[in-house]
C-alpha cells in the first residue's frame, strides 16, 4: 500500500484533511503528516488537532508514493518555506500522485509546477492558477495525466476521495 506525505500546518481546513485521510486509510494506505518540525501539534480552522509525524528536514520525496495537500490557510503558510516548496515540486516533477483540494494548489503554484496542467481549486485562486499556467476546470474533481487530482471545496470531498483512492489503486495494479 502507498505511503502518503501530507504537508500540513495550523489553520488547515479540518474536513479537507480528516475526510481524505479516512478514505486513504480505509483503502490501506499510510498517511504521514509533515510540517516544519516533528512532534508538534497543529490545529485546524475548526479545532481539529493533528500531531506532526515528521519535520521537513527528516524526509525526502523518494520515501513516499504520493503527496496530499489539504486546503485552508495551511498551504499559504507552508509555501513561505522553500524546503516545503522544493519537497512538493519533487513529487510533481517525478510524476508521483499528488492530491490538492481547495487552497492546496497554492503550494503547486509556488512550486511552479502547473504550467500546461489541468486543475481546479477554490474560486478565489482561479486567477492564480491561470496565471501559473494551469488550465482551470470548474468541476468537483479533475484528474490530470493520471497524476494530479484537484478539487474545489469540502462539498467536493466524495468525488475527491473516490478519485485519489482510485488513482492509487491503478498504480498498484
Amino acid at each position: 500500500m502507498a505511503k502518503i506525505a501530507t504537508v500540513i500546518t495550523d489553520m488547515f481546513e479540518d474536513v479537507e484533511y480528516t475526510s481524505p485521510k479516512a478514505a486513504l486509510e480505509a483503502a490501506g494506505h499510510q498517511v504521514i503528516t509533515i510540517d516544519i518540525e516533528a512532534g508538534k501539534e497543529v490545529e485546524g480552522k475548526h479545532g481539529e488537532k493533528v500531531k506532526i509525524d515528521k519535520g521537513i528536514e527528516e524526509v525526502h520525496a523518494s520515501e513516499f508514493d504520493a503527496l496530499f495537500i489539504p486546503g485552508g490557510f495551511s498551504p499559504d503558510i507552508l509555501r513561505a518555506d522553500d524546503r516545503i516548496v522544493a519537497f512538493v515540486k519533487t513529487f510533481m516533477d517525478d510524476m508521483k500522485p499528488t492530491f490538492a483540494i481547495c487552497h492546496g494548489p497554492q503550494l503547486l503554484i509556488t512550486a511552479k509546477t502547473l504550467n500546461g496542467r489541468d486543475a481546479t481549486g477554490y474560486k478565489s485562486i482561479q486567477v492564480d492558477l491561470e496565471n501559473a499556467g494551469a488550465i482551470f476546470h470548474d468541476e468537483e474533481v479533475f484528474v490530470c495525466q493520471k497524476q494530479l487530482v484537484t478539487s474545489r471545496t469540502p462539498k467536493d470531498l466524495p468525488a475527491f476521495n473516490r478519485e485519489i483512492v482510485k488513482l492509487l489503486a491503478s498504480k498498484e495494479s
